[in-house]
């Protein structure tokens, strides 16, 4: 974390958009090969589907974010944009992750498409919709508890986490979506 923190200071001093659009890319090439690792049977048409599912959607929300919620000046104020990218990416990565393995794993059980596509995408959806349940209830969310703690007036805060958290599911959901639309079960998926 320690080399990251100087990577980081590096980008953010940088202030290029060039810059930002290469972590995007590494971003997305990276979770996409995560996202793949508990599937048997891998190869490049089924890391295409990931790396589209995780790129079109998650580039949609984050322009989404940065544009029309946060009215960034700037598309790539390095500062905000690489946070907000590392988030929707690392959740849409675990969403799809879990989206690939269940649906993988339906279809060899003999699962009609659509069903075995239905049990995935609510598989793979069970753990944000518990955070979405448990916030504030169970535990303050990591977000929200560093600007409370940094001094942030606590109803600031939660609308921020509000965003975030509607931001990381809406990206979740999407690229699970995406990738089972992208996805045939003869592809090794």
């Amino acid at each position: 974390l320690l080399a990251i923190g100087y990577v980081l200071t590096f980008i953010f001093e940088a202030d290029n958009p060039l810059i930002i659009v290469a972590v995007l890319a590494l971003m997305i090439s990276v979770s996409a090969w995560i996202a793949m690792r508990p599937l048997q049977r891998q190869g490049i048409r089924v890391y295409g589907a990931v790396v589209t599912a995780l790129g079109a959607t998650g580039l949609a929300v984050f322009g989404l974010v940065t544009q029309l919620v946060l009215d960034l000046g700037r598309w790539f104020e390095p500062e905000l944009t690489v946070p907000i990218a590392g988030m929707i990416f690392a959740n849409s990565m675990n969403t799809v992750s879990l989206t690939a393995e269940r649906f993988q794993s339906e279809i060899e059980h003999g699962a009609e498409l659509m069903a075995a596509r239905r049990v995935a995408l609510d598989a793979a959806l069970i753990p944000q919709i518990n955070s979405l349940l448990a916030v504030g209830l169970v535990a303050l969310p990591g977000m929200m508890t560093g600007q409370i703690l940094s001094g942030v007036d606590p109803l600031v805060a939660a609308r921020y986490q509000i965003v975030v958290m509607c931001m990381i599911f809406g990206a979740g959901g999407l690229a699970a979506i995406g990738y089972l639309l992208l996805t045939r079960p003869d592809q090794g998926a």
